[in-house]
């Protein structure tokens, strides 16, 4: 049951660094602290950067190779870190098969589905739909797994985000939909994509969050690598300073730190809660891009800000710290 103590044995330390996983106990919906908030934060932050870092990469690098490029910097980058923290990626078949498999889910078919269908739909449409990950987890959740409380108040939560994100991009964007269905279906078949693998992660917990991270992006970047090499010949390329700094720090914020946190807040927070980051992205993503990009700041943001805090706070708020504040509120309406 959610909440309930992990039972995992005690890694053994091996010459050249340890294999077996360290995982600590998953804590209760009680136990969580601000420090776990903080990190489904810091998630987003992280998440949020590929937006504007995504469209500086694709000036001069396509796709494939820009993808494949960002998950081998960040595979590297963790390799290191594990090497310096005396771990090391288990080499059994049972640990790739679940690696593989969540990659596909996550990340490679997802993000190849969407690139396909943005040639087709606009920015704005693709940001909404993109941003429906939260409601089909509830769906699953609620009508197939059941592996944690999938409450009415997180799927409030949850439509309360995805109004917030509509406002923020703009109503209008919404005027778009439809004319490309396919396309468009598309993009929700990898949102589906995107919330079975919150859920598949789950799967992954008895590992380390650095080298389920790690081990994830280094297949995604191999398994990209042929087609990229076939495709776009890389060798050709020029990249601008701009773009090489783009994939960079896409590939060890975004990708190798992004993910990392993401497996943490899986273990810590649960899959519902987690998905709440995906509407914290909109606002700081649409923030980045003015500092960076220098796009106008969009007209509706501050009431598209209260949506998305008031679908987070509905979606990653203890159900019990919830009644305690509607006490609270309604307590304090009464003296007035």
């Amino acid at each position: 049951m959610r909440g309930e103590p992990i039972k995992v044995p005690k890694s053994t330390a091996k010459a050249g660094g340890v294999t077996a996983p360290v995982r600590t106990p998953t804590p209760s919906i009680a136990a969580r602290g601000w420090r776990d908030y903080a990190l489904l934060l810091a998630l987003a932050c992280c998440w949020s950067s590929t937006y504007p870092l995504t469209k500086i990469g694709l000036g001069s690098i396509p796709p494939l190779t820009f993808i494949s490029a960002r998950s081998l910097i960040a595979a590297l980058f963790l390799l290191v870190i594990l090497r310096i923290r005396g771990l090391r990626i288990p080499t059994d078949a049972k640990a790739w098969k679940l690696f593989a498999f969540q990659q596909t889910i996550n990340s490679t078919i997802p993000f190849l589905v969407i690139t396909w269908a943005q040639q087709y739909v606009a920015a704005a449409p693709t940001v909404v739909l993109a941003s429906t990950t939260p409601i089909f987890a509830f769906l699953i959740t609620w009508a197939i797994t059941r592996h944690e409380p999938a409450t009415l108040l997180k799927l409030t939560g949850a439509i309360l985000g995805l109004a917030g994100t509509a406002v923020i991009i703009g109503l209008d964007a919404l005027s778009g939909l439809g004319s490309e269905i396919y396309a468009e279906m598309a993009i929700l078949l990898a949102t589906i994509s995107f919330a079975c693998a919150t859920i598949f992660g789950l799967r992954l917990s008895d590992y380390d969050p650095m080298v389920v991270a790690a081990g994830s992006l280094l297949f995604g970047g191999f398994v990209l690598l042929p087609a990229a090499i076939v495709v776009e010949h890389p060798w050709t390329l020029h990249p601008t300073p701009q773009a090489l700094a783009a994939v960079t720090t896409m590939g060890i914020f975004s990708s190798a730190i992004g993910l990392m946190l993401f497996y943490m807040c899986l273990s810590r927070l649960g899959t519902l809660t987690t998905n709440a980051q995906g509407y914290l992205r909109i606002p700081i993503g649409v923030g980045l891009s003015v500092v960076l990009l220098g796009e106008a700041v969009p007209s509706n943001l501050a009431l598209g800000l209260v949506l998305v805090m008031a679908g987070v706070a509905a979606m990653t708020v203890p159900g019990d710290r919830y009644k305690l504040a509607l006490k609270w509120l309604r307590a304090r309406l009464r003296g007035l």
